[in-house]
């Protein structure tokens, strides 16, 4: 009898919210097929993978592509290379969208905000290959940077070749790319903000700055917290475009990463169950970041579960 009744429900609420569901199915599809399926394609990390052979038919070899990796001379650098990176990227680049989005919200015409946010936007839609290329123009022997710095009498300095400054130009042009993009969910925030409360405040005399610190960002909070999540849970995972599209030999040894190996290693020698090995190690301990940040957030009443 309770069977009958929760089914039909359930199709009552089928019924009811009918489009609903139709406009969500894409991304349900989307997920299955592109997130889901392919985790069966983590068996290879416990098999010796050939090609030829498939899945079924390849060797288990257990723990052995671990240990391998584990073990191997370059991977401690190669991992300490992408923490660092990433945890530059979440210092830097994850305030970065919010204080813009700050700015953006002060801006009293209409005309200029949209304006000001087409020119921060605009970089997103650049690839990695054109932003790489202006990196490499700007930083060149002989481009703006070292043109101006000759002005003031200063020598050329080879920017892209150089170990100090990778890291940097890495995270900024990160920066510049994104900040614009960034901002889209932090203004949608905003845009929900009872506008009574800051009539209030005015009446109250707070200023533009305690207006912003304790009505802007307190509304803020919530999305910022559950977008922090979703960027810890992907601490590891820089993307291979940019790190590709910069890398050059000489600076190998500070901005060689996990996404950079797997493709010399996974694709160029073909060493796929190694590199799977990797990827999982990568989910794994993005899973364990989530996992934790999550309690804590779960002590202020929010999170993502």
């Amino acid at each position: 009898m309770r069977v009958s009744k929760s089914k039909n429900r359930y199709l009552e609420n089928i019924r009811k919210h009918g489009l609903l569901y139709l406009m969500i199915l894409p991304g349900i599809v989307f997920f299955i097929v592109f997130k889901y399926v392919p985790l069966a394609g983590s068996i290879i990390a416990f098999q010796k993978y050939q090609i030829m052979r498939g899945i079924l038919d390849s060797p288990w070899v257990g723990l052995d592509n671990f240990r391998f990796i584990f073990t191997y001379k370059d991977f401690y650098n190669v991992l300490r290379n992408t923490a660092l990176i990433a945890l530059y990227h979440l210092v830097f680049g994850f305030p970065a969208p919010i204080i813009l989005a700050l700015l953006f919200n002060e801006l009293r015409s209409a005309l200029m905000k949209r304006a000001y946010q087409s020119f921060f936007y605009l970089p997103h839609f650049l690839s990695w290959v054109v932003v790489g290329g202006i990196v490499f123009e700007l930083l060149a022997n002989k481009g703006i940077v070292n043109n101006v710095r000759g002005w003031f009498g200063f020598e050329p300095i080879l920017y892209m070749q150089s170990e100090r400054y990778f890291r940097s130009i890495v995270i900024i042009s990160g920066i510049w790319k994104e900040v614009g993009w960034g901002t889209i969910i932090y203004l949608a925030a905003l845009a929900g903000v009872n506008p009574h409360l800051y009539e209030a405040a005015v009446v109250d005399g707070a200023n533009r700055w305690k207006q912003t610190l304790y009505i802007t960002i307190p509304a803020l909070f919530p999305t910022i917290l559950v977008l922090f999540l979703l960027r810890i849970g992907n601490f590891l995972e820089l993307g291979f475009d940019q790190m590709y599209n910069l890398l050059t030999p000489m600076t190998y040894s500070v901005g060689d990463i996990i996404e950079t190996y797997v493709y010399r290693a996974g694709v160029l020698q073909a060493q796929y169950s190694v590199t799977t090995a990797i990827g999982l190690f990568q989910s794994v301990i993005g899973f364990a970041l989530l996992w934790t940040f999550n309690r804590f957030a779960r002590k202020m009443e929010q999170g993502l579960w």
